[in-house]
């Protein structure tokens, strides 16, 4: 098997992963010690795929608690930029890894890592750079500035094979006209975890609330819109 088809082979892994969580918290978390409570009151609330961004310096270990504390927990790595910030992933036994952008580099070193990785992109360009890798599931952000809705509508005709991952100004209100594009697998943000309610640890809110998002957008009408 060479490294193109085996990145196309862990496209179609993170691509089964969203379509069975249409919803992906986007967890920028401060403090380590909150990373856990956090992970257990979204997986309460039925979502299980958790996104912990590499933006802040407690990110790495929040990623790693929650991977060794929460065993029903899908966590990843997000905001990867380097190689190196892509060896947590593979180091960690974290399950994917997502990219606000793919530098050549970046791309050669998913290969060759083998992680499932999800580059960000928002051209047509960067959208071929990927798939020359053999990825084809990818994360469109920012979604809303980068061009919306019209946009993945767009990008669907020269590239039909390509899944998206939209993440970046979404709104709540937004969710369900960006999950019923044929081409969208899931949708990402982070509103599911308020920094206000992590900040003062109000984990039932945060559990009702994904809870709520769980029957609406995938036990609902937008969880049956299967691609």
């Amino acid at each position: 098997m060479t490294k193109q088809d085996d990145a196309t082979r862990k496209s179609d892994r993170a691509a089964a992963l969203m379509r069975e969580a249409r919803l992906i918290p986007v967890l920028t978390i401060t403090d380590a010690a909150k990373a856990v409570p956090l992970a257990r009151a979204l997986v309460a609330g039925g979502v299980r795929m958790l996104e912990v961004t590499l933006r802040t310096a407690a990110g790495a270990e929040a990623a790693r608690a929650i991977h060794g504390e929460v065993p029903d927990a899908i966590v990843g790595l997000g905001t990867v930029v380097t190689p190196a910030e892509l060896e947590y992933a593979r180091a960690f036994g974290l399950r994917f890894a997502f990219s606000p952008g793919a530098t050549p580099a970046l791309l050669d070193a998913a290969a060759e890592l083998g992680v499932i990785f999800v580059p960000g992109v928002q051209t047509a360009s960067e959208l071929m750079a990927a798939a020359e890798r053999g990825f084809d599931t990818v994360k469109f952000f920012p979604a809303e500035p980068a061009g919306g809705i019209p946009a993945i509508k767009a990008l669907a005709g020269p590239f039909p094979q390509t899944r998206f991952c939209p993440t970046g100004g979404i709104a709540e209100d937004r969710i369900e006209a960006w999950l019923a594009q044929p081409n969208v697998v899931a949708v990402g943000g982070s509103w599911l975890a308020p920094s206000a309610e992590v900040e003062r640890e109000d984990w039932n809110a945060i559990t009702e609330r994904a809870r709520r998002a769980t029957a609406r957008f995938v036990t609902g009408k937008q969880g049956e819109n299967r691609t």
